[in-house]
């Protein structure tokens, strides 16, 4: 590597960097995360109170019994209106989405298999095998039998 001697007295050139070159002002550093946080405030806070707005401009200042009724329009309920929800559509919801979550993960692995490593492919089949293992406690489980 060589090195280019300069003339003794010959002044170094002063460090520049993008923004003095540009004839900007230096920001602050924080500036951008200051507005960072200021959008977040305002994003849901600007709905809010425009929604605020429309209520007191547009609303009916006293509504009576039939705007406070269940339903404003359509037929009255008749008997209980709260109805029980087994919590077994919930495991089978848990269980759908499980496996429809387990199809995204297989497809690049299929689309790719000749060209991955041994150990890629071993990592996809621990992970086949803990969703079988899962697949299967919930059978023995009984939580399969649509009652």
């Amino acid at each position: 590597m060589a090195y280019r001697l300069l003339p003794i007295g010959y002044p170094p050139a002063p460090p520049y960097s993008f923004a003095c070159s540009m004839n900007t002002p230096e920001l602050h550093p924080y500036l951008f995360l200051m507005v960072l946080l200021g959008m977040a405030m305002a994003f849901p806070l600007i709905p809010l109170a425009l929604a605020r707005l429309w209520a007191i401009r547009f609303a009916t200042p006293r509504p009576g019994p039939q705007k406070n009724s269940t339903y404003e329009c359509g037929i009255e309920t008749r008997g209980d209106p709260l109805v029980q929800f087994r919590s077994g559509y919930y495991l089978y919801g848990i269980l759908f989405l499980i496996f429809d979550v387990e199809a995204v993960f297989l497809f690049p692995f299929a689309v790719s298999f000749l060209g991955l490593s041994v150990g890629a492919v071993m990592a996809m089949l621990v992970f086949v095998l803990l969703l079988a293992e899962g697949l299967a406690w919930a059978w023995l489980k009984g939580l399969l039998d649509w009652k």
